[in-house]
């Protein structure tokens, strides 16, 4: 797109006076406000046409004239651009909302669980004996059942525990002693009291049998063998 452009001072003096303030308001002159909107539509399309190429960015921009002439400008699509801004503003505004919605459900559980603290704490204070001014004679039976029941509870879990423990004890004591009975009887080595022990021969009467008391053969042929040397 090209722009026209604008006319330079043509002498030293013009351009040393420079361009003066001008104050904003609309002009009443038909004639220099149809000059005046023919410059400054030039100048925003340019700067429009700059911005877009020099800052890589999306601009749509559009003019209408008091006559209800449309001037446009637009890098990429007018129709585009305005759905991107309609797109951009519900989420904006989703996001607000939401947002909203958060700290109001925030707020309302923690009034909740504020709520939730005292009654607990007043419960707490309760079960042990104090803050009770507050309470009938109603809410005081409730409360000494309750008492009661809990007391009745942490005694049997209290005698299972104490059961537990002596038959446990029990359990290791026997064991104890049957491994030191276990020691007495047996002799290193795996010998038994009883293998060492004769066994003994008994007849009818009650006696110890003869041939118990002979002597051992191999036992005589060597004294009879000694006696032949001498």
């Amino acid at each position: 797109m090209s722009f026209p452009n604008e006319s330079m001072p043509d002498s030293p003096q013009r351009a040393k006076i420079g361009r003066g303030k001008i104050e904003i308001k609309r002009i009443e002159n038909t004639t220099n406000r149809q000059v005046t909107f023919c410059k400054r539509r030039n100048g925003l399309l340019k700067k429009a046409y700059e911005l877009s190429v020099l800052c890589d960015a999306e601009v749509a921009l559009i003019v209408f004239s008091t006559r209800g002439r449309l001037y446009e400008y637009a890098n990429n699509s007018v129709k585009a651009s305005i759905e991107r801004y309609k797109k951009a503003c519900s989420d904006s505004s989703g996001a607000k909302s939401a947002s909203e919605s958060n700290v109001q459900y925030y707020q309302q559980e923690a009034a909740k669980l504020r709520v939730q603290i005292s009654n607990l704490q007043n419960h707490n204070r309760q079960m042990m004996g104090e803050s009770l001014s507050n309470m009938n004679g109603k809410d005081l039976r409730n409360l000494e059942s309750k008492l009661e029941k809990g007391i009745s509870r942490i005694r049997s879990k209290k005698n299972e525990m104490l059961f537990a423990e002596l038959e446990y004890m029990q359990k290791r004591i026997s064991e104890s002693e049957q491994r030191s009975n276990h020691n007495v009887n047996v002799l290193p080595g795996g010998t038994s009291f009883e293998c060492m022990q004769p066994q003994q021969q008994f007849d009818s009467r009650g006696y110890f049998q003869v041939n118990e008391l002979q002597p051992n053969d191999q036992y005589a042929r060597q004294d009879q063998m000694s006696l032949q040397f001498v």
